[in-house]
């Protein structure tokens, strides 16, 4: 009968209780003083405090870290209307009374985002409409507004004409009005473009305006919108050519 172990065995015995050894030194052992694996979003009930803050009365933390100009802030306070809005009109006048009428029903509302936003609507009206863009159209004028556009698209079609109209530029762009009723938000502005436009009959032969010549335009355009409606799309409601 062979022995229990052989070489081989004992071999292998010594390589397991060197890699028990080797574990408990890399490892190491319980203390007793371990602490519980830490939940990176597990709630703070204190924090840091400022050295030039004093600790609460009740000696809890306050673990809400406010933002610069935060609402919460007290130091700070919104700007009074007669500077927020003074790149856009005087302080004590209607345009600005209007301006905070719309941001009564909408804290949102950013006048100067709208000037932006009126100006690419003027552009890309203006383009559509020498396209024959009805679908275009259809989703950036009111009712009345487009049907008067499309039926000036569909005479221009009739008389087999094609008119092209290309910007130069939009030297200005400035709210005229703003009025506010019930629900209902109207802003007014004034453009002033400078546009390449021209007509041309079936033949292709120049019936209105110049392929080159660069024309100053001045218009007036109403948009008007449904304030705390899910709709964020202003529309233009009214159009009228400046003297």
């Amino acid at each position: 009968m062979q022995n229990s172990f052989d070489m081989t065995t004992i071999i292998f015995l010594a390589l397991a209780v060197f890699v028990a050894w080797k574990l408990r030194s890399v490892l190491g052992q319980k203390t007793g003083q371990e602490q519980p694996p830490t939940d990176p979003f597990a709630r703070r009930e204190g924090a840091p405090v400022r050295p030039d803050q004093a600790p609460p009365a009740d000696g809890k933390r306050d673990n809400v870290i406010r933002l610069p100009g935060a609402a919460n802030d007290p130091a700070v306070n919104p700007a009074p209307a007669s500077d927020r809005w003074k790149d856009i009109a005087p302080a004590d006048s209607a345009i600005v009374a209007g301006i905070e009428a719309i941001i009564r029903q909408e804290p949102g509302f950013d006048p100067r985002a709208f000037i932006g936003g009126a100006k690419a609507a003027y552009e890309t009206i203006v383009t559509a409409f020498a396209r024959g863009d009805r679908k275009v159209l259809k989703g950036l004028l009111a009712k009345e507004v487009y049907e008067g556009f499309e039926q000036a698209i569909t005479d221009r079609e009739k008389r087999g004409e094609k008119a092209e109209s290309s910007f130069v530029s939009i030297d200005k762009a400035e709210i005229t009005a703003v009025d506010v009723k019930g629900k209902n938000g109207q802003v007014t502005l004034a453009f002033v473009s400078q546009l390449i436009s021209v007509t041309r009959d079936a033949q292709g032969a120049v019936v209105d305006g110049s392929a080159e010549a660069v024309s100053e335009v001045n218009d007036i355009w109403t948009f008007a919108r449904q304030l705390g409606s899910r709709d964020p799309n202003w529309l233009l409601v009214a159009t009228e050519s400046a003297a």
